[in-house]
């Protein structure tokens, strides 16, 4: 199930299904020193699909607003109006974001098993919108359900469902076959996991300090890091064309 890059060294830890648990350790040191190097050949890329995202969203937001000022203009129902704009918009955000966000997840993933990679490669999962926009919905909705009872279910599906998108995309798994997946493995080491995401966002913020210039470097890393985990948790498949 799970190959690897002819030019990596990488051996598979563990392998997952939504049915089996995983077999897996996190050394909070190792992962983010690999980050750290793996900065290095992702920063372009990052930043690159990080533009041509912003872009995107900056043209749906316009075009948004131009239809509510139409609509506005044209009288009749504006609340009605505005409400449909609305609703069209967020899910027309929601199909743009998703496949998106996952393509950026899985430029660290690449990364991690030193595929080729490339910020084009992130417009290449729209096929996956549906199935994202329903993951991304269902643990959204699971995770504000989990805040309103007493806030710690909230905060364990925070982390618990990390890895839902790029389960999807890499291993094709249904919506809810990528959140168990996800779930079963990061329960088993779900502490060390949040302090390994908490040592991550203090290093972000710190690198906000001088300027904001660190930022350049601590966003790409946190992608390279969720990659290496990802590699390191589930493996990766590499099929011909893929990346």
């Amino acid at each position: 199930m799970v190959t690897e890059n002819a030019n990596s060294e990488f051996t598979p830890i563990a392998e997952s299904s939504a049915n089996e648990l995983v077999d897996y350790d996190v050394s909070l040191g190792a992962v983010l020193r690999e980050a750290w190097e793996k900065t290095n050949g992702l920063k372009g890329s990052f930043w690159a699909a990080g533009g041509m995202v912003f872009l995107a969203m900056l043209v749906v937001n316009i075009i948004g607003t131009l239809l509510g000022v139409g609509g506005a203009l044209m009288g009749g129902d504006s609340a009605g109006a505005s409400i449909a704009v609305m609703l069209v918009l967020q899910l027309v955000m929601m199909a743009i974001t998703y496949p998106l966000m996952t393509g950026v997840l899985l430029l660290g993933i690449h990364r991690a098993v030193d595929l080729p990679i490339s910020y084009k490669s992130v417009f290449g999962y729209f096929a996956y919108t549906l199935p994202l926009i329903g993951a991304g919905i269902l643990t959204i909705v699971l995770i504000m359900l989990g805040y309103v009872l007493l806030i710690i279910p909230g905060i364990y599906l925070s982390l618990a469902y990390m890895f839902v998108l790029p389960l999807i995309v890499e291993k094709n798994l249904g919506v809810w076959e990528a959140m168990e997946a996800s779930r079963k493995a990061v329960t088993q080491h779900w502490f060390k996991l949040f302090f390994l995401f908490l040592i991550m966002m203090v290093i972000v913020v710190i690198s906000v300090i001088p300027l904001g210039i660190g930022l350049i470097w601590t966003y790409p890393m946190m992608v390279a890091m969720m990659g290496v985990l990802y590699r390191d948790i589930f493996g990766v498949d590499v099929v011909e064309g893929f990346a």
